[in-house]
């Protein structure tokens, strides 16, 4: 996934907007400024049409891939700043959540996720996402609990 490998520590986080994914960005940002590595940080999901079989309307179309770029930019700036030490690559995909995360991870020295992402009950250790990635990922995972789950 990435074109920076020169350093050969890369660290790929989900990020979907729940304050437990702000965690894990933020603490794969701390992780890569220790190791000198570069963090990837993935939103995946499907368009939201895909959910409900029916095409956007003509007059005001929908653009699912840029509202996610806009919400991951807005993500990364919260947790980080935009004077980051360490290089954060966005990437959207769309697709399988779990599926996409799987797939960044190949060739990562770690894949983190947060404890829970959007639907997931507020007692799980982890939401059905996270356990997928958890059980097949390629690499080590790192599981951030938020300061709410706590």
């Amino acid at each position: 996934m990435s074109d920076d490998v020169a350093s050969g520590r890369r660290t790929v986080v989900g990020v979907d907007g729940p304050e437990p994914s702000k965690a894990a960005l933020g603490w794969a940002v701390s992780q890569a400024e220790l190791t000198d590595g570069v963090v990837e940080a993935v939103l995946a999901g499907l368009h939201p049409y895909y959910w409900y079989a029916w095409s956007p309307p003509e007059e005001e179309p929908f653009d699912f891939k840029e509202q996610a770029r806009t919400s991951l930019a807005r993500a990364i700036v919260e947790v980080i700043g935009v004077d980051q030490q360490v290089r954060v690559t966005p990437h959207v995909m769309e697709g399988n959540p779990a599926c996409v995360l799987l797939d960044a991870a190949q060739g990562a020295d770690l894949l983190v996720v947060g404890n829970r992402g959007h639907g997931g009950f507020a007692e799980a250790l982890l939401g059905s996402v996270g356990q997928h990635r958890v059980q097949n990922a390629p690499c080590p995972v790192v599981v951030i609990r938020s300061p709410q789950s706590r």
